[in-house]
């Protein structure tokens, strides 16, 4: 039997770090960039800065979440420049006060040009020189990632103190690895992340492997189509946090066999017994929240999603999202601020239902598995081109 193969797009998340380092460091070569539509936008918006000298330059990143976190820090930096930095509705409504106020006491100029603490923002780039600031660790970790990367450009560098629990930190270890393989001194001791000015980089070419949280949803495939896959480009040890699916789905009846050319095989597990019941602890991969929720609810095992706080100012509110849409398949699902229990789960088949994808990529990818177990419709199915261009043709088995 021939197994299908597919190719996952490169991170989006190193990808864009290197945007931003690229734009640092000029000399950095990026292989295997995301085509990912939040990649495009990040690159076209730093296409545009470098051109583009008019003033104020209007900058519109529409969905593109962590391309208005990055830009925020990155244009504050640009000494003598001044920039309209704005996005979609739904961005408009997506807070930034934390960030915004954390480059002001590094001595950032931002004003809120409508609604205090969310874009559109207007920002004048000035010489920042850089200090010790104290940031909560539950706050989204791409204010701290953004912060992150913009600290080699200032004048003395800069100390982040995170204060209690700390959330999503494999994405601050990805900024921190790749800032060290560019060549600056960086280190993270918790609490403390400290990284050190730097001039010139020492690396000249990076390249980016597959993404893991869209790799996930082929792991949610072969779960309950039972059909293996082979998926890659992958690196045996990978920067990114996600790779914990892996281990997650081996819970769900898939294991993962790391093969020749960084590629896995997923495979269903022999003679698999499902559990009664599941607990996944995601505070350090809530992007897999979906994927693990709908997967449970395909294959029938009711579970318990923890760590999940910073669910509610992504492209939508996943939370109240995959209530209200798993509910429609009969699963009772009770959601609090950071958790999402599915208690009962009962048979479905209607094939009148339809789910809203919320403008939320990972909502579409999410109830694709789902979908190859019942016959339902999933609305706006081209929300996926924010992460995953072609993932539709890549998903038939």
């Amino acid at each position: 039997m021939k197994m299908k193969q597919v190719i996952i797009p490169a991170s989006k998340s190193i990808s864009n770090r290197l945007l931003i380092l690229q734009y640092l460091f000029p000399g950095l070569e990026l292989k295997n960039l995301s085509t990912a539509e939040d990649t495009q936008v990040l690159q076209k918006a730093l296409n545009k800065i470098s051109t583009d000298m008019n003033s104020p330059l209007k900058i519109n990143i529409g969905h593109a979440g962590t391309a208005m976190r990055f830009l925020t820090a990155l244009l504050s930096t640009l000494e003598g420049r001044e920039f309209i930095l704005d996005g979609s509705h739904r961005m408009r409504n997506r807070p930034i006060k934390i960030l915004v106020e954390a480059l002001k006491e590094l001595g950032a100029d931002i004003k809120y040009l409508e609604k205090k603490g969310y874009p559109p923002l207007l920002i004048k780039g000035k010489k920042l020189e850089g200090k010790e600031i104290g940031l909560e660790g539950s706050v989204s970790s791409q204010y701290i990632s953004a912060l992150m990367l913009i600290a080699p450009s200032l004048t003395a560098g800069l100390k982040i103190k995170l204060n209690g629990k700390i959330v999503s930190e494999p994405y601050l270890e990805m900024s921190l690895k790749l800032l060290q393989e560019t060549g600056v001194k960086a280190r993270y001791h918790k609490p403390e992340i400290d990284i050190r000015p730097l001039i010139k980089s020492s690396r000249k070419r990076f390249e980016i492997e597959g993404d893991w949280s869209s790799a996930s949803y082929f792991y949610g495939l072969a779960a309950v189509t039972g059909k293996p896959v082979i998926i890659g480009p992958f690196e045996k040890h990978s920067l990114q946090g996600d790779h914990k699916i892996r281990e997650y789905f081996e819970k769900l009846g898939v294991e993962s066999l790391y093969m020749e050319k960084n590629k896995f095989l997923l495979r269903p597990i022999k003679n698999f017994k499902k559990p009664p019941f599941l607990e996944f602890n995601l505070i350090k991969t809530p992007d897999l929240a979906q994927t693990l929720a709908v997967s449970c609810v395909a294959l029938e095992i009711p579970c318990r999603l923890t760590g999940l706080q910073t669910l509610k100012i992504k492209e939508t509110d996943r939370l109240q999202a995959l209530k209200n849409e798993l509910s429609k398949f009969r699963a009772q699902v009770q959601i609090t601020s950071d958790s999402l229990f599915i208690e009962k789960i009962n048979p479905v088949s209607n094939d009148s239902i339809s789910v809203p994808t919320y403008e939320d990529h990972r909502m579409a990818m999410a109830f694709a598995i789902l979908q190859k177990k019942y016959d339902f419709k999933i609305e706006n199915p081209e929300v996926v081109s924010k992460s995953f261009p072609d993932f539709w043709e890549k998903f038939e088995i």
